[in-house]
């Protein structure tokens, strides 16, 4: 490989970089350019820690002959096949060195003291090279603070020492574009993460000025865990906090799979919306989303009786009401939620489950809405008075149906 092919391929690499081209495609990409312009790599890894809730670390792979898993992620584990052949692996022996580079002659008898070296000899490589590409501490973001790579070659004679200083010089290309495509990334799952899909998408895409906000029509889902004081006082500390996991995974799972976004999570209260092209699409989903929550608290509950866990259930209001959805906040800290005396209201609607003795209560404007399907199960239980709204409300229930 001459000087003008090392410029194109970085070239080629900035320019994808900056496109956004995923780190798979990246990687396989540079792969074929080196290959198609003499330096015989035929098969490559890159490992990159990632900042996510589930997810340690993604790898990329490339083989120049055969259809491989070009994309892997993987859990935080300390133990398990994952976590031994990682402890086992070349990048591993560099991360806890320190060193740069480490490199093994398969067809001179180097030792195959690394993963997967045993089966890249066996399937004929002759030569094999993983390099470390460290971040500074302005560059690193969590533990995303490095860039692994490691190549193979089936050349009879392995890498040259051309091919090798050639590797040296373009990789750092590769790692940056590499890093900007996975910090970008980042920066979506966070956002989806603490905000929410529909909030990180209008944030991402620059509406994060304060003040900045819509006035929409949506419907609105305010729930929290029956008893929770009580059962958190009389419970080990220890079990809090899973215990809130759980059930907060059946309410946000349910929600989402019925459309509707988590805008909030406070303690064991969750604030929702469903927003839809016409009323009736919101209320919908929403009452969609509470019998998905139904069947989800009957298997979570059966499973942390047989756990010997505290149980319990799920207080739900609905509400169907104009919002502003925005910016809401001080100049260096706003939140990405709706406001407004809906809000206020369909909160003061959950809080009285309890003592009406009902898991489910819905405004009169919700319970306008319900589909003639379930008209039969609505029931008015009477006006009442909600803590801080001038007036009183006829709040409405669903009661099971009779067989």
């Amino acid at each position: 490989m001459d000087d003008r092919h090392v410029i194109e391929i970085t070239t080629w690499l900035m320019q994808s970089g900056l496109k956004g081209m995923a780190e798979a495609d990246l990687l396989a990409g540079f792969c074929e350019r080196c290959g198609a312009n003499g330096l015989p790599v035929e098969r490559s890894v890159a490992v990159m820690d990632t900042l996510h809730p589930v997810y340690e670390r993604r790898a990329f792979r490339w083989d120049s002959r055969e259809p491989i898993e070009r994309v892997s992620e993987y859990g935080f584990s300390g133990a398990g096949a994952i976590a031994d052949n990682w402890l086992r692996s070349a990048f591993h022996h560099l991360e806890t060195t320190g060193s740069v580079e480490v490199r093994r002659s398969l067809s001179n008898g180097d030792a195959t003291d690394f993963y997967l070296l045993d089966d890249l000899k066996a399937a004929g490589f002759t030569d094999f090279i993983a390099i470390a590409h460290r971040f500074g501490d302005g560059g690193t973001i969590g533990d995303i603070d490095c860039f692994f790579s490691h190549f193979a070659t089936r050349a009879k004679d392995g890498f040259s020492d051309r091919d090798v200083a050639v590797l040296r010089d373009l990789l750092p290309c590769l790692a940056l574009a590499v890093k900007c495509v996975t910090i970008s990334g980042v920066a979506g799952t966070i956002a989806k993460v603490y905000l929410g899909q529909d909030a990180a998408n209008q944030v991402l895409h620059g509406k994060i000025t304060r003040g900045q906000s819509d006035r929409i029509s949506a419907a609105l889902w305010f729930s929290d865990l029956a008893n929770f004081t009580h059962i958190s006082d009389t419970v080990d500390p220890e079990e809090i906090i899973p215990m809130l996991n759980d059930y907060a995974d059946a309410v946000i799972s349910s929600v989402q799979a019925a459309g509707g976004e988590v805008l909030k999570l406070m303690g064991d209260g969750t604030l929702a919306i469903f927003k839809g092209r016409r009323p009736n699409e919101a209320c919908s989903a929403a009452l969609n989303a509470r019998s998905l929550l139904d069947r989800r608290l009957l298997d979570l509950n059966a499973q942390r009786r047989i756990e010997g866990r505290p149980v319990t259930d799920v207080y739900l209001g609905l509400h169907l009401g104009e919002v502003f959805y925005g910016n809401i906040g001080s100049e260096d800290r706003l939140d990405f939620t709706v406001i407004g005396p809906a809000v206020n209201e369909v909160s003061r609607i959950v809080s009285l489950c309890r003592s009406l003795q009902s898991r489910l209560l819905m405004s009169a404007s919700f319970a306008a809405i319900v589909a003639p399907s379930q008209m039969d199960s609505l029931h008015s239980i009477g006006q009442h008075v909600l803590r801080g709204v001038n007036r009183a409300q006829e709040l409405f229930t669903l009661m099971p149906l009779m067989n």
